[in-house]
């Protein structure tokens, strides 16, 4: 008995879908990829429109002869853009403190910055801090959503301590520019050493915690020992570009994009949604070393520690450590001895050690290979390390590791 082929006329309509974002953000990539997870987990079928570089343009965008628009409304240009438009349209972006804020034609999603802010400002307290700040992005239009953490920050503020300095304990800072950016790191250097100290300051994006990272490096602030760090984004690329990793809250993006999708669907049914909110919370927080803050009573570990979380993977000696602190090696180790109940080859050895379980869990790499890039003087001495930690090689380690994250 033949099994009758399916009809290609009785096929779902396909419908051309524009999709208004700038891509080369982590934020907007993500969002886009829950629209494809909404597709692939669907009979929806859509024939997507994204500028192959990945920007958004608008011009002509009135001229899209398609069935619907999925676009980010934190771009007051797009918002403006599709003042009008016949086709139905989800926005897409950032949560305001007052609802008149919120589009009256669209469906909107958004992000939680009330949840976004309060997630890091609960971290920063439970790592044992009692001084807070904030550091945000110039008064702009398209900066509404940066404005919106500012507000969220000042009521989680106001809330704790009525009496609190907020305006000292907010900082905007100058826009990203090549001309500006050595002025930019200066101003922000100067506000930083004007903050009490320790202290956990928040960032509204992972890319102005990379900006405070580079700070602190430049005038010498102990992170996370003086100032604890988190961003918001969870942006694997502004990783790569800190000797510190950086501690970030991660939004709900792709459960955007989802819901985004599946309300465009159901208009594309004929529901209408006209001014629906859906808020959508974070996901939770990547902690990293920039914020696991350890109250310490000696400066002169606060300094060595700084110094062996940027440079252990370098290979550096106790010597290295003890001259960048200024003090002799026996006294440092003193210091350690009391503090941390370790050496301070102990202390950089942990580094190593941390690094190369992060290298040979994320991806397929040699052992070699690792050894190099983690400052072991030789592959056999990092076997004899996993060994006696761990009580593996690096090899079971990664065995175990890729196990575990596929299951």
């Amino acid at each position: 008995m033949h099994r009758q082929l399916p009809d290609p006329s009785q096929h779902a309509r396909i419908h051309r879908i524009a999709l208004l974002f700038n891509a080369n953000k982590v934020y907007d990539r993500e969002i886009i990829a829950g629209i494809g997870d909404y597709m692939r987990s669907t009979r929806a079928t859509w024939d997507l429109f994204l500028e192959e570089d990945f920007r958004c343009r608008l011009p002509g965008i009135e001229r899209f002869d398609g069935d619907g628009i999925i676009a980010d409304f934190d771009d007051p240009a797009v918002a403006e853009a599709l003042r009008g438009c016949p086709l139905p349209v989800v926005a897409v972006g950032s949560s305001y403190e007052d609802p008149e804020h919120y589009p009256a034609k669209e469906p909107y999603v958004a992000t939680d910055n009330g949840k976004l802010v309060s997630l890091a400002y609960r971290h920063l307290i439970e790592a044992g801090l009692q001084h807070f700040a904030l550091y945000s992005l110039p008064q702009a239009p398209e900066n509404r959503w940066a404005q919106q953490r500012e507000l969220a920050f000042t009521r989680l503020r106001r809330q704790d301590n009525p009496a609190a300095p907020i305006e000292q304990e907010i900082y905007r800072g100058l826009s990203t520019s090549a001309p500006t950016w050595h002025q930019a790191i200066s101003q922000l250097i100067e506000w930083l050493r004007g903050l009490p100290k320790p202290i956990g300051i928040i960032a509204v994006t992972d890319a102005r915690a990379r900006h405070l990272l580079q700070a602190c490096m430049t005038a010498g602030f102990a992170v996370p020992e003086e100032i604890a760090i988190i961003g918001i984004d969870n942006d694997p690329l502004t990783r790569t570009l800190s000797r510190i990793p950086l501690s970030s809250v991660i939004q709900g993006t792709v459960e955007m994009g989802r819901t985004a999708a599946h309300l465009l669907h159901q208009m594309l049914g004929g529901a209408r949604l006209a001014g629906r909110q859906i808020l959508v919370p974070p996901v939770g927080i990547n902690v990293l070393a920039s914020s696991r803050h350890q109250p310490l009573a000696s400066p002169y570990v606060m300094r060595a520690r700084h110094f062996i979380r940027q440079y252990a993977c370098q290979g550096i000696k106790t010597e290295q450590v003890a001259d960048y602190v200024g003090i002799s090696r026996s006294s440092l180790e003193e210091h350690f001895r009391r503090e941390l109940n370790c050496t301070v080859h102990q202390e950089i050895l942990r580094h190593k050690l941390d690094a190369a379980k992060h290298m040979l869990a994320s991806r397929d790499v040699a052992t070699a290979e690792v050894a190099v890039r983690c400052g072991f003087t030789s592959p056999q001495y990092m076997h004899a390390v996993f060994r006696r930690e761990l009580d593996c090689t690096p090899r079971e380690y990664q065995e175990r590791a890729t196990t575990e994250s596929q299951s």
